[in-house]
């Protein structure tokens, strides 16, 4: 559905981003860098840690071992959070749904890393975010009685997860009136009310790994896309850059492999079953302005919804699906026609607008990496619903830690776990993990980042680094103006993340460090703007 291209343009060009007399934050990520470390690595000594896999959970590992004073390199076949990691629903789940289906500890754990992300290392991107259920004739009073009651039971795992009532509010029940102002797109025949409760929302969950990635590189870590593992082995692996195509070899002393859907392909015996998860992506216009979430319940199943999720941006995603997929595994899955189909029919039992084929704008799917412990040669028969979502952490015989599984709200305790397992089998010593406390790049206190100098709209976005990005578009009129009209992002933010962000191509700055190019039609309108924005560091 959605225009993906995530290439890379196939030119090279000379970097002049951090040329001489322009000193570049230690967090900052971009090509010079990148071309630095990689001779490094090729003709230096062996890290501590390699990490294969630069989503939310592989740069969560660079972090975790890096903040621990361990040598660290983390490459990445593609870019920053290209695969699952960009396609999730922007939510930091405190773990509802995991209570419900009786997983107590992976609904626990999931809503003390809630805490943590809102209230200590990332309170600049996860922010609370209100959903309505809708009580329509299709919920019975029976269903309503039953979320009503885990939605109690949620506002409990907060607090036993320390979470503040002033992060996150008290759910409570609605008028019909109610119901109707926070979400007047709802249809009101027939509708008794709503259930109003509270969760966290990511600004981006592209953004976030790339904090996380930043981070990491302000604590001496060597991160590196467009850099292949070819073969991995518990000493290292052999790599291919490929930009130059040129081949080398990284020692060292542990390696973990946190390549998500794809890690079965570096080490054998790893048994995954893919789940694609479906968003739609509407203009925000079509549904009132719609600022309110919604969970609409799916007819005819009990503990099912799909989510509503304004983004702030003239935009609205709609998931998610949860289905099997079956063969190789894409490097940008597709969109099936029959999941536009389902959520479309989902929305219509619930709003008063008609939203018609034609209003989809865009979609994108994630694929979830599930373990797969069921027999060995079985026909894997069963919902991808029903497999766990606990994550894994497995060492094979030649000695490589892979971690699966799990969930972006949890990435920092897979990457924690997943870093202490890497410990072991490569024999080495180091503390214990410190990311629980270590803010990710742009985090400050509410009371810091309410009196920024900069647009609230950047402040979600970068948090204490607004400032910066804002004045690039104060000293260059020209970089202050949205680069797609009816859409916030400025040139500024483009500029920004070719020189801080790691961003090599228009795709990296079109697909990931922003998302625009989730619509077809806004990415190309942006096309050139990405490339000035190139150009100003390439030549």
């Amino acid at each position: 559905m959605s225009s993906r291209p995530d290439r890379h343009d196939g030119h090279h060009r000379r970097n002049t981003c951090d040329g001489p007399g322009t000193p570049t934050p230690a967090s900052s990520l971009n090509a010079a860098r990148r071309s630095r470390e990689l001779a490094e690595l090729a003709h230096g000594a062996p890290v501590d840690v390699l990490v294969v896999g630069l989503g939310a959970t592989g740069a969560g590992a660079a972090l975790d071992a890096a903040s621990r004073g361990l040598t660290v390199a983390a490459i990445d076949a593609h870019d920053l959070a290209f695969g699952t990691s960009r396609w999730s629903s922007k939510l930091i789940h405190g773990g509802l749904r995991y209570l419900a289906t009786g997983h107590l500890d992976v609904a626990h754990e999931s809503a003390v890393e809630r805490g943590i992300l809102m209230e200590r290392t990332a309170p600049h991107l996860v922010r609370a975010q209100p959903f309505v259920m809708p009580l329509t004739p299709l919920v019975s009073r029976g269903q309503t009685a039953l979320t009503w009651a885990g939605l109690r039971a949620g506002d409990l795992l907060r607090a036993g997860a320390r979470t503040s009532r002033t992060t996150l509010p008290a759910p409570r029940t609605l008028s019909a009136v109610e119901t109707r102002h926070m979400a007047p797109v709802l249809r009101q025949t027939g509708l008794r009310g709503g259930l109003l409760s509270w969760d966290g929302q990511l600004t981006d969950d592209a953004r976030l790994v790339t904090a996380v990635a930043r981070t990491a590189a302000a604590h001496g870590a060597r991160v590196l896309t467009r850099t292949r593992a070819l073969e991995v082995t518990g000493t290292g692996a052999r790599v291919r850059d490929e930009l130059t195509g040129e081949e080398l070899r990284i020692g060292a002393r542990t390696v973990i492999n946190a390549a998500g859907v794809w890690a079965g392909g570096l080490v054998d015996d790893i048994r995954l079953r893919p789940s694609r998860g479906t968003h739609l992506v509407l203009r925000s216009d079509d549904l009132g302005g719609l600022s309110t979430g919604m969970h609409i319940p799916v007819p005819g199943e009990s503990n099912r919804f799909v989510l509503v999720l304004p983004q702030g941006d003239g935009r609205v995603y709609v998931g998610l699906t949860d289905e099997p997929v079956e063969g190789p595994v894409p490097d940008v899955p597709d969109v099936p026609e029959t999941d536009i189909g389902f959520l479309l029919d989902v929305l219509g039992s619930a709003l008063d607008v008609p939203l018609r084929r034609e209003d989809v704008v865009g979609a994108f799917a994630g694929l979830r990496p599930l373990l797969d412990t069921g027999p060995v040669g079985g026909s894997g028969a069963g919902r991808t619903a029903d497999i766990s979502r606990r994550h894994a952490v497995l060492t094979s015989p030649r000695g490589v830690v892979t971690v699966v599984g799990g969930k972006l709200t949890t990435y920092r305790r897979m990457a924690q776990d997943a870093v202490d397992a890497a410990l072991s089998a490569g024999g080495l010593t180091a503390g214990p993990s410190r990311t629980a406390a270590t803010p990710l790049i742009g985090a400050a206190p509410a009371g810091v980042l309410a009196r920024l100098d900069a647009p609230r709209r950047l402040v979600r976005r970068y948090g204490a680094e607004a400032p910066a990005v804002h004045a690039l578009g104060l000293a260059d009129p020209a970089l202050a103006r949205p680069v797609v009209p009816g859409h916030p992002v400025t040139g500024a933010e483009l500029l920004w993340a070719v020189r801080h962000e790691g961003a090599l191509d228009e795709s990296d700055v079109l697909d990931r460090r922003t998302r625009i190019g989730l619509v077809e039609e806004d990415r190309r309108v942006a096309l050139e703007a990405a490339r000035e924005a190139l150009e100003r560091c390439f030549s």
